[in-house]
């Protein structure tokens, strides 16, 4: 008996030792964040061929071209991208070297998903001679902002990935074909386009270095005249223009001394935001109501003087269904009663070719995307009223439209 009990004791032994074996190391700060010392060791033990960290601007000069790698006479881009006229191409995918030198890119994340204004994209941003490079980055990685958080600076081997423009907008991504017979002018928009890097294939990719230090993000703080004698209101179409905006495009800004006004773009022409129920109307006066799932981002004007610029956010976002400062139930009529700073990414968005051939462009192509609101995510809209009350967000009430 006294046997077998010394033999149990052994074998229990055993089972203990083994799941203990087993049982994960716990993480350390140094295996999830490389330091700057390290760095260089690091790239050069897997980049036996040697490597080059671009500037981000640098980058998108050496590697992206006009009419990209993927333009076909019998796949070709999406139809609505190609403005024949200029020779301008608002989509393009330029695919990089998967073998040979390392091909690097770094900056620091600017922006944050928690309120779902940045859905599986990010955007980076690095400091060149006091100026602001920025590049958007579309990941297919869901609540990506839990990772690379806002403040995180990352490295990025880009090699055998992409860089391209959706909408004009220049990104690093994977080229992705568009089959979506059943899309709204679904003839103009089948073809190639940026799409977004699968989850593994970024994370393998990417490293992060140092801790998120959201201190380290430049904001350029400035009137919206003073945004527009830096930046072309509308931009010449030719090789030139395009290049001003594509080169502003992700740029972080605090736009100053502003209101909403309670209009939209109606297809080139601002009209008054409506009080119908946001389910059904994609005029309402909130931030941005339904699209009917077409997925476009939704716009609200915003105004200091003459000069205008939209507020861009999706209808996907939390606060989507928030009315704009100073609109209620009743309608827009408070809006100019509310004024004070914007704050977001700075984008140039035209997805139809045709507007610049016929020179259809009107100046609201530029947006400030902002990352939330008070309440939820980054309160990157910060406002007051006449009597200095701040501005305190407040969703619809479906009460109200019943």
């Amino acid at each position: 008996m006294k046997t077998l009990k010394y033999s149990l004791y052994f074998v229990l032994c055993c089972f203990v030792l083994l799941f203990a074996a087993c049982e994960p190391k716990g993480l350390k700060q140094e295996d999830v964040f490389i330091q700057e010392g390290a760095l260089e060791e690091m790239l050069a033990a897997e980049n036996p061929e040697g490597y080059k960290i671009y500037a981000l601007n640098e980058f998108l000069d050496t590697f992206m071209t006009e009419q990209g790698n993927f333009a076909s006479d019998t796949c070709p881009y999406r139809e609505r991208s190609y403005d024949a006229a200029h020779d301008l191409y608002l989509y393009s995918v330029d695919t990089l070297p998967t073998n040979g030198k390392g091909i690097y890119i770094r900056g620091r994340v600017t922006t944050d998903d928690y309120a779902g204004n940045f859905y599986k994209s990010l955007v980076i941003q690095q400091i060149v001679d006091d100026q602001q490079q920025n590049l958007r980055i579309s990941v297919d990685l869901g609540s990506g902002g839990g990772m690379y958080q806002m403040g995180q600076e990352i490295i990025i081997r880009c090699n055998g990935l992409a860089v391209g423009r959706y909408a004009n907008q220049p990104q690093l991504c994977v080229p992705s074909y568009n089959n979506n017979i059943y899309a709204m002018n679904a003839s103009q928009k089948v073809g190639w386009c940026p799409g977004r890097i699968p989850n593994p294939v970024f994370r393998r990719a990417t490293r992060m270095i140092g801790t998120p230090d959201t201190t380290k993000l430049q904001y350029d703080e400035l009137t919206l005249a003073e945004l527009f004698e830096e930046l072309p209101l509308k931009p010449t179409t030719d090789a030139a223009g395009m290049d001003k905006v594509r080169k502003a495009d992700g740029r972080l800004v605090r736009i100053k001394n502003v209101h909403f006004t309670g209009e939209f773009d109606d297809n080139g022409t601002l009209a008054k935001c409506d009080t119908l129920h946001p389910d059904s109307s994609s005029n309402a006066n909130v931030f941005a109501p339904t699209t009917n799932n077409i997925g476009y981002p939704q716009s609200r004007v915003i105004a200091h003087g003459s000069q205008k610029m939209m507020c861009s956010c999706s209808e996907y976002a939390k606060f989507a269904y928030y009315y704009i400062p100073g609109a209620d139930r009743h309608g827009v009529a408070d809006c100019p009663q509310y004024s004070g700073t914007v704050t977001g990414i700075l984008g140039w968005y035209l997805d139809k070719a045709s507007d610049m051939a016929t020179n259809k462009l009107d100046g609201y192509e530029w947006s400030v995307t902002p990352r939330g609101i008070p309440g939820i995510g980054v309160a990157d809209i910060q406002m007051v009223n006449d009597h200095d009350d701040p501005w305190i967000p407040k969703e619809f009430d479906p009460k109200d439209y019943q």
